[in-house]
């Protein structure tokens, strides 16, 4: 573990087990007995079992909780947004892990919270939507923070729609629930361990599995317990198909991502980002200036709420403007196929956040 005696790896294997599942079936229910870490042995990898399986792993949490950073070290390439800032994620995105013997359909959600603005209550909305018809559920709780108000809401969202209560007030879980530790990295051997107890405390999970995404610590675990826990099925997508999401789509969500770290602590939330079109040198209605350099033509519109905010996106001397078409270069090539040239083009949408014909407008 970083600035500790011993990796994360190593507390995870010390800890007899806690890393791994309570290895009942899916719909266990929330009536067992408190954790007993010298019992819960690690779990069976999943070529234990010849089925295959496949379905939709819903991964959900508070806000800033790593969920997309999880779901990327999952896939090993970036299909979300990972950032330090809150509310960043603003759609589901859907990234496909396959295996040999199973794959599933990760749904990154944005993070379940108080909406302060329409927006937010459109994000509130997509959670809903994406938890409409999953298989399992992939709860995720930070090891560095306490367990909150926030945590305790969610849960009580997810018992309402997953669960049966009984007469007796314990709860039968619909799917499997799965609490995932996020950022173990953080922790001491004895705080992890005390943390894991807490967490299962927290509520009967199907499964419970510390990880720390960004060390890359225990991943294989977590792909095990869900692969485990899932429903037979076929496979649904392509061998090589790691996203749902149009290149237009991908693109826009890598300007957002690259403007948030390029602008630190400002705008991050009234900034939203649309690629207008994609045109191919190839292309019959090309314009004459991408046939002539050959290269394809990525129109891209970065909204802000007020004319006052034009300046911080474009920099001193266009400044940020060149940095993101530095850094997004090699990945939108990548997206398109062939060489590209990133057109920039900085709007304003008065007041988008609020206002429903701005947010339909811009994809909300």
């Amino acid at each position: 573990m970083n600035g500790h005696d011993e990796t994360a790896a190593q507390d995870v294997s010390a800890i007899q087990g806690v890393s791994a599942t309570h290895s009942q079936s899916a719909t266990r229910d929330e009536s067992a007995t408190p954790v007993n870490t010298a019992a819960m042995a690690p779990s069976e990898p999943a070529t234990q079992s010849e089925a295959y399986r496949s379905g939709f792993v819903a991964v959900v949490g508070r806000p800033n909780v790593g969920k997309s950073t999880l779901i990327n070290a999952l896939l090993g390439t970036q299909i979300a947004i990972a950032s330090s800032r809150p509310e960043t994620t603003r759609k589901a995105i859907r990234g496909i892990l396959t295996t040999p013997n199973a794959q599933l359909v990760l749904v990154d959600t944005p993070g379940i919270h108080r909406p302060r603005t329409l927006l937010g209550q459109r994000l509130n909305d997509v959670v809903d939507e994406s938890l409409s018809d999953v298989d399992e559920i992939a709860f995720l709780l930070p090891a560095d923070q306490e367990i909150g108000a926030g945590d305790k809401r969610i849960l009580s969202r997810l018992r309402s729609q997953f669960a049966i209560k009984r007469d007796d007030g314990t709860f039968k879980w619909k799917v499997p629930l799965i609490a995932i530790v996020t950022k173990i990295d953080t922790l001491g051997r004895q705080q992890l361990v005390a943390k894991l107890i807490e967490i299962d405390e927290f509520a009967d999970f199907t499964a419970l599995v510390p990880v720390s995404a960004l060390d890359r610590d225990n991943l294989d675990e977590v792909r095990s317990v869900l692969i485990n826990h899932m429903v037979e099925g076929p496979q649904m997508y392509p061998d090589d198909q790691i996203s749902e999401e149009s290149p237009k789509d991908t693109i826009a969500e890598l300007v957002r991502g690259a403007f948030l770290e390029e602008l630190d602590d400002e705008l991050p939330h009234s900034l939203a980002v649309v690629v207008d079109s994609i045109e191919y040198p190839d292309s019959p209605d090309a314009e004459l200036g991408v046939a002539a350099d050959g290269k394809a033509h990525v129109i891209v519109s970065i909204y802000v709420e007020r004319n006052s905010q034009k300046p911080i996106i474009i920099g001193h001397k266009a400044e940020h403007l060149v940095q993101v078409r530095k850094r997004l270069r090699t990945p939108v090539n990548r997206i398109v196929g062939q060489k590209s040239r990133l057109d920039l083009q900085v709007k304003v949408a008065k007041d988008w956040q609020s206002d429903p014909k701005q947010l339909e407008k811009l994809g909300f």
